[in-house]
């Protein structure tokens, strides 16, 4: 009886683990949504010149990379709900410098609030192994891809705010196009405050202290990975955490999936909005130029209809990767990703073909990141799995990161199709590694 009620006991937490995270995610979302809806144009707006496009991607990407680790270690001593709550504060303070960067006209705040939001990104990408601390191992797609899902109310409205956003800092008396910002700095503010208040007790910590106390579910909870990979509370170390990927051959493919997909899907989306803007101005496009009107609305139609493709399918991607297998959904991620960055790419002069593989890209990057996610928590030792999900974190941050940089420079030299034409290589390499992984194992199974 009392095995059946500390059962039912983890079961619930579980259970408002994940709405409360959820909830966070939506409101949360709306910063992230915003800012990559207009960053780019904001960064030539302020800058001046075309070659800072990517600057915003760029630095947000960074920002996510460099607080991976030390947000990981957070948990890992203090437990989740602590490094979930820094990271989504240091994405309202970022928030907040993206208006006070509008109101008066200075780059440099643009840049350190896109390093805030970017911080909060890597909170809301740790929150999906939040999810997963409690969760049985034949569920753990499912509760992973509900957290990620979660997000797309408040990240396909960000992009949608540019409108009632001007409507907002008229009504403050700001520029229009700081309203939006405002609007974020409001979610980021709930959110905080919903983790802050609510996620007690910690998934993190509860799992440990059943570890601990040895029982049934915790047992359960645990199983899955290779025993005594590391130390205990390796979370937060790099070399510790590389070494315990190093040491997995599955872990290796988890990382790669999970990198390639996010800088293959940075490198794209982050510069698809000024491709827009010249596609739809035409001739009268010239670097500098703000996009206002109709522009504004198409760029924030097709970024929300991106993200949309990214979350919205996410219980489907999970219940894919419980059911089909994790590398197996690895290997659609990336044949979606593959055909996303064909369709934008030939399809370039066509908003709606543009739309279509942004779409798609979403799609791909969704299957990619949750199958690629759940396979590394069971590809290493429970003990290192919060120091191994940190490097997996910063490295997604660093490929993604290089992506925002890269791809201003390359639509420059060779143009929108050969930046996706870089795209459909990489994930073509990939596909290859996870089709080899796969034949591997089963060869392995069979002799």
């Amino acid at each position: 009886m009392a095995r059946t009620a500390a059962e039912q006991r983890v079961r619930q937490v579980q259970r408002r683990t994940v709405v409360l995270l959820g909830t966070a995610q939506v409101f949360g979302g709306i910063g992230t949504g915003a800012t990559v809806s207009i960053g780019s144009i904001l960064a030539v707006e302020l800058s001046g010149s075309s070659a800072w496009a990517g600057a915003v991607a760029t630095v947000m990407t960074l920002g996510a990379a460099a607080a991976a680790l030390p947000l990981a270690s957070l948990a890992d001593h203090r437990g989740r709900r602590a490094g979930q709550v820094a990271g989504l504060s240091a994405a309202l303070a970022g928030a907040l410098l993206m208006v006070l960067a509008v109101v008066s006209g200075l780059f440099i705040l643009l840049v350190l609030g896109a390093a805030g939001i970017g911080v909060g990104t890597a909170a809301t990408l740790q929150a999906r192994f939040a999810a997963v601390d409690l969760a049985a191992s034949e569920h753990r797609g499912r509760a992973l891809s509900a957290v990620v899902w979660a997000v797309t109310v408040g990240a396909v409205a960000g992009p949608n705010l540019i409108q009632p956003g001007t409507v907002v800092g008229a009504a403050l008396g700001l520029p229009p196009v700081a309203g939006p910002f405002v609007i974020a700095a409001a979610g980021l503010f709930i959110a905080t405050v919903l983790l802050f208040a609510g996620l007690r007790p910690d998934p993190l910590l509860l799992a440990r202290q059943l570890a601990a106390a040895g029982s049934s579910t915790a047992q359960d909870l645990a199983q899955a990975a290779p025993a005594g990979a590391a130390a205990p509370h390796a979370g937060g170390s790099l070399i510790r955490g590389l070494h315990a990927i190093r040491d997995s051959r599955t872990a290796v493919l988890a990382v790669t999936a999970v990198v390639a997909a996010h800088a293959v899907m940075v490198g794209v989306m982050s510069m698809t909005p000024l491709h827009l803007q010249h596609l739809v101005e035409g001739p009268a496009f010239h670097p500098g130029h703000v996009a206002e009107g109709d522009v504004l609305v198409i760029i924030g139609f097709t970024i929300s209809l991106h993200i949309a493709g990214m979350f919205a399918l996410s219980p489907v991607m999970g219940w894919l990767t419980d059911k089909a297998g994790r590398i197996e959904t690895i290997m659609i991620g990336f044949a979606v990703l593959i055909a996303a960055v064909v369709v934008a790419g030939f399809g370039q002069s066509s908003t709606p073909a543009v739309a279509a593989g942004l779409v798609l890209l979403g799609v791909g990057w969704s299957a990619a990141t949750i199958s690629g996610s759940t396979l590394l928590a069971e590809s290493v030792g429970r003990d290192a799995r919060v120091a191994v999900q940190g490097v997996s974190d910063m490295l997604m941050g660093a490929a993604g990161a290089a992506g925002g940089a890269v791809s201003g420079l390359v639509l420059g030299v060779a143009g929108y199709l050969g930046l996706n034409l870089i795209g459909a290589a990489i994930g073509t390499a990939v596909l290859a590694a996870a089709i080899l992984t796969r034949t591997s194992r089963r060869q392995s199974a069979a002799a």
